[in-house]
C-alpha cells in the first residue's frame, strides 16, 4: 500500500547536535556546504515535498541557528535537554496532528534528494512505517537492520548494543522514516533509556511497531553516498567533493564544457545557455545566469551575475553582483562590486574596479581605473589610471559621464561632476568642476623646468 498523496505531511528536521568533533564554536548545522549552512539544504529539499509544516527540532546555539535561518518557513522547536533522537522527535509531535504522516529528516544529512524522500513517503500510511536504509561499503558506526526469517524489518540494534552476529550486517540504518503521527506519538511516549548510551533511541521505534504487526516497508537506497552525514570537517569536505562532482555532471550533460569537472566549484544555482565554456578553477556562487556562448576564463570568482550572449571573462575576475550585456569583455584581473550594470560590448580591462555604475554600449575601462557611483554614457573611453573620485570621506557621491566622452590617462573626476557630451579631458588633470560637452578640459599645473637645480647628494661618511 502505497501514501495517498492527499494525505498531509509533517516534516521534522533533527538540528540538536553540538558537533563537537568539528572542532568549531558554529553550531554543526551552520557550517557551510557549497556556500550556504548544512540545514539549508535540507530545509530546501523537504520544501520540495510540499508539506503542510516543517518543524526543526534544535539545541545548541539555538538562538545562532534561528537567527541565521529566519527566513526559512519553519517551525521551531527547542530541545532543551539532548536525550536522543527520540526525544528529539518527541519534542515536535505536539504540534503535528494525528492524521499527518511524519517524515523524520537530519539537519546534518543534506544529500537526500526530494525524489528519493517522495519514494519513501509514498511507502508509508496510516497502518505502515517506512524505513531508508543503505548497504554501505563499511558499515562501521551505522546501527543494523535485524530482519525476520521471512525477510521483513524485524528491529534496528545501534552498534554499540549490537553482538558480533548483528555487527555482521550489512544492511543499515539512515535514520529516515516516515510514519503515522498518530501511532508515531504513542510509540515515542513508550520509549526507554535501557541502552550502552542512556539515551531515548528513535530506531527502537521499529522493533516497536514490528511487534505490533505494523508492516515496516524498506526502501534500501541506490547509492548510500545520499545519506552522507557530517561529522567532522574532513566529512565535510568530502560531501563538498560529492556536490562539486554532480553539479559538474549536470552540467555537462546540460551542454557547458567544463574544462576540468575537479576544479569546478559551483555554490548555488547556475542557468545557462548553449555552448558555455568554464575553464579551471572557476567558482560561481549564488545565483549565476551564464548566456550563449559565455566563456569564463581561470581563476574566475562570480557571485549573484547575469551575463549576456557571446561575452568572455578573462582570467583571475572577481564578479559580484553584476548585469553584463552580450559581446562584452572582461578583465583579466578586473572587479565589479554589486550594482554594477555593463551594456552590450563593454569592456573593462586588467585592474579595473566598477561599484555601483553603469557603462552605456562599447564604452571601455581597458587598464587601471576606478568607477564608482558613475553613469557612464555609451561609446566612452576611460583611459588609464582614471579615479572616479566618489567619496568626500563621509558620503559618496553621483558621477554622470555622458556619451562619447574620452578621459585621458591619470586623471581624477571629483564627485559631483558631470562630464559633458563629446567631451576630452586632458592627461593628468583633476577636475572638480563641470566640463563642458565637445572641448577639451585641462586641469593640470603648467610644467616647468628649474635652471641650476642639483640633485642632492650624500655626505661622505667620516
Amino acid at each position: 500500500m502505497t501514501r495517498s498523496h492527499s494525505t498531509p505531511l509533517s516534516v521534522v528536521i533533527l538540528a540538536a547536535g553540538e558537533g563537537k568533533r568539528m572542532k568549531s564554536p558554529l553550531p554543526k548545522v551552520l557550517q557551510p556546504l557549497l556556500g550556504r549552512p548544512l540545514l539549508s539544504h535540507v530545509i530546501d529539499t523537504a520544501r520540495e515535498l510540499d508539506p503542510q509544516a516543517i518543524l526543526v527540532v534544535y539545541g545548541h546555539g539555538g538562538e545562532r541557528v534561528r537567527s541565521a535561518l529566519s527566513a526559512g518557513p519553519v517551525t521551531w522547536v527547542e530541545q532543551a535537554e539532548r536525550l536522543g533522537t527520540g526525544h528529539a522527535v518527541l519534542q515536535a509531535m505536539p504540534s503535528v496532528p494525528d492524521d499527518h504522516l511524519v517524515l523524520v529528516l537530519y539537519g546534518d544529512v543534506p544529500l537526500l534528494s526530494a525524489a528519493t524522500l517522495a519514494r519513501l513517503v509514498a511507502l508509508a500510511g496510516p497502518t505502515q512505517l517506512a524505513l531508508l536504509t543503505m548497504q554501505p561499503e563499511d558499515p562501521a558506526g551505522y546501527g543494523r537492520i535485524v530482519r525476520d526469517s521471512g525477510g521483513h524489518v524485524a528491529r534496528i540494534v545501534e552498534q554499540k548494543d549490537a553482538c558480533a552476529g548483528e555487527l555482521a550486517l550489512r544492511e543499515c540504518n539512515t535514520g529516515v522514516l516516515a510514519a503515522p503521527a498518530r501511532l508515531l506519538k504513542r510509540w515515542l511516549a513508550g520509549l526507554g533509556r535501557d541502552n550502552a548510551q542512556g539515551e531515548y533511541y528513535l530506531t527502537d521505534v521499529i522493533g516497536m511497531a514490528a511487534a505490533e504487526g505494523v508492516v515496516v516497508n524498506p526502501l534500501v537506497l541506490a547509492d548510500p553516498i545520499e545519506a552522507l552525514g557530517v561529522n567532522d570537517k574532513a566529512q565535510l569536505a568530502t560531501l563538498e567533493a560529492v556536490c562539486r562532482r554532480n553539479t559538474a555532471r549536470e552540467l555537462m550533460l546540460g551542454g557547458v564544457t567544463v574544462a576540468d569537472p575537479a576544479r569546478l566549484d559551483v555554490r548555488g544555482r547556475v542557468t545557462h545557455g548553449a555552448d558555455v565554456f568554464l575553464d579551471v578553477n572557476v567558482v560561481l556562487e549564488g545565483r549565476v545566469k551564464l548566456g550563449d556562448r559565455v566563456r569564463i576564463g581561470p581563476g574566475c570568482v562570480i557571485r549573484d551575475c547575469e551575463i549576456g550572449d557571446d561575452t568572455e571573462i578573462l582570467p583571475f575576475c572577481v564578479l559580484e553582483g553584476a548585469s553584463i550585456g552580450a559581446s562584452a569583455r572582461i578583465g583579466p584581473f578586473a572587479r565589479t562590486r554589486p550594482a554594477t550594470v555593463l551594456a552590450d560590448g563593454v569592456h573593462i580591462g586588467n585592474f579595473v574596479e566598477v561599484k555601483n555604475s553603469s557603462l552605456g554600449t562599447e564604452s571601455k575601462a581597458n587598464h587601471l581605473s576606478y568607477v564608482g557611483d558613475a553613469v557612464v554614457g555609451a561609446h566612452v573611453n576611460i583611459g588609464a589610471g582614471t579615479i572616479v573620485a566618489n567619496y568626500d570621506g563621509a558620503n559618496k557621491h553621483r558621477t554622470v559621464i555622458e556619451d562619447e566622452a574620452h578621459t585621458g590617462s591619470n586623471s581624477v573626476l571629483v564627485a559631483p561632476i558631470t562630464v559633458g557630451r563629446g567631451a576630452t579631458i586632458a592627461a593628468g588633470s583633476t577636475v572638480a568642476g563641470e566640463v563642458p560637452a565637445g572641448k577639451l578640459t585641462i586641469a593640470r599645473a603648467r610644467q616647468s623646468t628649474l635652471e641650476g637645480w642639483q640633485r642632492p647628494t650624500k655626505r661622505k661618511k667620516t
